[in-house]
């Protein structure tokens, strides 16, 4: 069955105090209900903690990890290489915010697109990719199931490459942990565009929407996604003394509270001792929730759903997260170049974004940058 919910920690501390916290420390803060999440050890696949792992769910933008396996799997078959041209046809170009804006018929390689679609999310890059790789859209999905049927994730299916609201769309906390694990072990050389701190096009920079990166020590991936119907979702890795965690936290109700379940979790897997044996070939499926994918539309898309977001942020809007694992950035984010191949139209000027109801909650001009919980002492 599951193990104990997550929690806070009783106090906060300095991060290198905390970095060596035992568990002694833990204070037992439950979840709200109805959040499925996992956690598991890369190396030996061994599930850490899990609750309503088999709860079905929608998958939104965390949809993009398995449309990155796709295209991790069509490079190793030789059908298409990172320095291929993705064409940005008029279907791409359609597709509603997050996106890049890009006009039908400009191009940018495929390392460009990969980085875009780990960093912003963009769906209109999705949707390029998915063309340049399958032929059609529609192809390239009946691949990524193909890819998920193989991989185990026996209770997942997809109907898009981007994860926007559709129906017959669906996964599990347990098979987005199958894939994660999967995309770090098969394909080890592409880890470091899960972890990059945002990307330039040359006219605009873009920092990561995963608010661990450069704040969470050892955090290297991997994808946020969020719809009305799941709620903000979260799928973080990280990496200490060669040790990688992965964990996937679903329908939270903010972009801080993902970050800081997100954060406590992996913090928790590295410092307490697990008690659980099963891994996720012998994680049996338990639990209610297994023949409906659950939607939560009316406690996230509501006026219930947006004061409790108003009240994560502060008067400027930055994200208030309580994690005392999550620090401020002690450096500039480090950009790479994803944007148009050279000698193209100029690139579209970055536009404040009334994401599609089904693809964020609100209207965004910025990632917001997170504002940790000031340090205290006993």
């Amino acid at each position: 069955m599951s193990t104990s919910r997550f929690g806070l920690f009783a106090a906060v501390r300095p991060f290198s105090f905390l970095v060596a916290a035992t568990a002694g420390f833990l204070a037992s803060v439950p979840l709200a209900e109805a959040n499925p999440h996992i956690l598991v050890d890369v190396q030996t696949g061994r599930v850490l903690e899990h609750e309503e792992a088999f709860r079905k769910w929608y998958p939104a933008s965390l949809t993009k990890l398995m449309t990155v396996y796709t295209v991790f799997d069509a490079i190793r078959a030789g059908q298409i290489s990172l320095d291929t041209p993705i064409v940005i046809s008029k279907r791409a170009a359609a597709q509603p915010a997050a996106k890049m804006y890009f006009k039908p018929g400009q191009k940018l390689t495929l390392d460009s697109a990969l980085k875009i679609l780990l960093v912003k999310s963009a769906n209109d890059i999705a949707v390029a990719v998915a063309e340049a790789v399958g032929g059609t859209q529609e192809g390239f999905v009946t691949r990524m199931n193909g890819e998920a049927l193989k991989l185990g994730m026996t209770d997942s299916h997809f109907v898009n490459p981007n994860g926007l609201p559709g129906k017959g769309q669906y996964t599990t906390a347990r098979d987005l942990a199958v894939l994660t694990v999967a995309l770090r072990r098969d394909f080890p050389q592409y880890a470091g565009y899960f972890s990059l701190e945002g990307f330039t096009t040359g006219q605009q920079n873009v920092p990561n929407l995963n608010m661990l990166i450069g704040r969470f020590a050892g955090a290297d991936g991997m994808k946020t996604g969020f719809i009305c119907a799941s709620g903000f979702n979260q799928i973080g890795s990280a990496t200490r003394n060669g040790r990688t965690l992965v964990s996937v936290v679903l329908g939270t109700d903010s972009l801080a509270a993902r970050a800081d379940a997100t954060a406590n979790l992996l913090q928790k897997g590295f410092t307490t001792q697990p008690s659980n044996g099963d891994t996720l070939g012998s994680l049996k499926p338990y639990g209610p929730g297994q023949d409906q994918v659950a939607d939560i539309t009316a406690d996230i898309c509501s006026a219930k759903g947006a004061k409790i977001r108003s009240e994560t942020r502060d008067e400027v809007g930055r994200m208030k997260v309580q994690s005392p694992y999550i620090q401020e950035m002690d450096h500039e984010p480090q950009f790479v170049f994803a944007g148009l191949i050279p000698g193209q139209d100029p690139q579209p000027a970055q536009k404040p974004e009334k994401m599609a109801r089904g693809d964020a909650a609100g209207t965004i001009a910025n990632v917001p940058v997170p504002l940790p919980r000031p340090a205290t002492t006993f």
